[in-house]
């Protein structure tokens, strides 16, 4: 096994393990080959996937990157109805930000993409979601926050802020706050909103994002005003074949969007 790290290493030519004498961990290099091998198994696994057929039954895997927004609800209704119709598909669903599940689509890791934007959306066919997310503030319960029935940028300064990571969001919140954006104090950011739920709950701040009533009894979330809103997509690359599950799929979303 050693003498094929080595080749490995010589065949790259990189060095991709840190040696000691107890111990072997991988470099930043091997970090990035491991990465590289998951995604390919990921990738050969999705395709044998998509040749599984059944002679009466259509069946597979239909792989789908989806942001944190209020259009999943219509999302898992399509989900819901096309498994009735046909039990022998699943669906492999990956929640990440819209600039992580671009990524995989443009790998072929994914089918499709529910992407809250802004988002650049240049190199794929989309359909529009028929809902738009409203954006809050998520605050402990004790907070004077709490009180108010809707959040004003300048109630907001003095507040350490927990905000999204992309920075196609945060510029939309810079316009949103205006001449206060400069005095606004960013505690921290995130990517998924539980982890930042969990933030706010321990008191690192308040966390800005899509407006989402009852995430728990000991937080509330509260409507920005004047209110942001936010619109999301379901994109797939242009001219990608498809297995015939997902292209079933896509076509009935195409369906009871046009109806």
């Amino acid at each position: 096994l050693s003498r094929q790290l080595i080749q490995l290493e010589e065949e790259l030519g990189v060095t991709l393990f840190k040696r000691s004498k107890y111990r072997i961990v991988l470099t930043d290099d091997g970090m990035l080959l491991r990465r590289r091998a998951q995604e390919i198994v990921d990738l050969a696994e999705k395709t044998q996937m998509e040749f599984e057929r059944h002679e009466e039954s259509l069946s597979g895997e239909i792989s789908i990157g989806c942001g944190e927004t209020n259009s999943m609800s219509f999302l898992s209704e399509r989900i819901a109805t096309f498994r009735r119709a046909h039990p022998l598909v699943s669906f492999n669903i990956y929640s990440a930000t819209a600039d992580d599940i671009k990524d995989r689509l443009e790998k072929g890791l994914l089918d499709l993409g529910l992407l809250a934007e802004p988002v650049e959306i240049g190199r794929y066919d989309f359909i529009r979601m028929p809902k738009e997310d409203l954006w809050g503030v998520l605050v402990r319960r004790d907070s004077p926050l709490a009180q108010l029935e809707s959040v004003t940028p300048a109630d907001l300064v003095g507040i350490p802020l927990i905000m999204s990571r992309r920075q196609q969001v945060r510029d939309e919140l810079a316009a949103w706050f205006g001449e206060y954006y400069q005095q606004i104090e960013i505690a921290g950011t995130f990517n998924l909103i539980l982890n930042a739920a969990n933030m706010v709950l321990h008191g690192v701040g308040a966390a800005l994002g899509f407006y989402i009533a009852d995430i728990s009894a000991d937080l509330r979330s509260i409507p920005l005003s004047p209110e942001l809103c936010t619109g999301t997509v379901l994109v797939w690359k242009k001219e990608q074949a498809y297995s015939r599950a997902a292209e079933l799929f896509l076509r009935e979303i195409r369906n009871v969007r046009q109806a």
